[in-house]
């Protein structure tokens, strides 16, 4: 289990650059220890094995899978460490890092703010791979997954947020969000198993 840590990574890890696409998982490992967690973890549980299936499509795909996590403050600490915790600390929420625990060629960057693009190198990863359209996932749908999809729109990303990929604390707030991502930003939001993915490019 692992992952490429996006600052310090010099290639693409398998993916050729220039796919065009890759999934981007927001905030789904942790201990889920903050005030008022329960009810979001609770909707990040029901849509963790979503994320989990789209995950390995688009790993089928060659598609880069990035995974953006917040870091809590903890300036010494890295994804690894995240994960460790997460498994450690048991319950749901070891399950949810179980279920989503990256491959040895996923990338990760940390996040000090909401926008996964805030004060991170998310923007040249995405450039080293090629990237021009993003698939966002995770929670909060209304937070961090909200301010992430502003960010990557004022970049000009495509970006797609499937509606059973993403929660947070309510399931009236998240089809709040979800019409806000539609009505307003005009991304789509179309189930995950629906979304088309490029197709992979023939080994040479």
């Amino acid at each position: 289990m692992g992952a490429h840590m996006a600052q310090t990574t010099t290639s693409s890890g398998g993916h050729e650059p220039g796919h065009g696409m890759a999934l981007l998982i927001v905030d789904m490992i942790s201990c889920w220890d903050f005030p008022d967690a329960a009810p979001l973890l609770a909707q990040a549980l029901r849509v963790a094995p979503n994320i989990a299936a789209l995950r390995q499509r688009c790993r089928r795909a060659g598609m880069p899978v990035v995974y953006a996590n917040d870091n809590r403050g903890q300036w010494r600490s890295d994804f690894r460490t995240l994960i460790r915790a997460a498994l450690e600390c048991g319950g749901p929420g070891a399950r949810i890092a179980r279920t989503l625990a990256p491959a040895e060629d996923d990338f990760f960057v940390l996040k000090p703010m909401h926008s996964a693009f805030f004060a991170t190198p998310l923007e040249l990863l995405l450039r080293h791979l090629g990237v021009r359209a993003l698939i966002l996932t995770g929670v909060s749908s209304d937070q961090c997954v909200l301010h992430t999809a502003g960010d990557a729109r004022m970049r000009d990303y495509e970006v797609i947020i499937p509606a059973d990929c993403v929660a947070t604390e309510s399931a009236p707030r998240n089809r709040r969000a979800i019409a806000h991502f539609e009505q307003v930003m005009n991304v789509v939001t179309t189930a995950s198993a629906r979304v088309r993915l490029p197709r992979r490019a023939p080994r040479r």
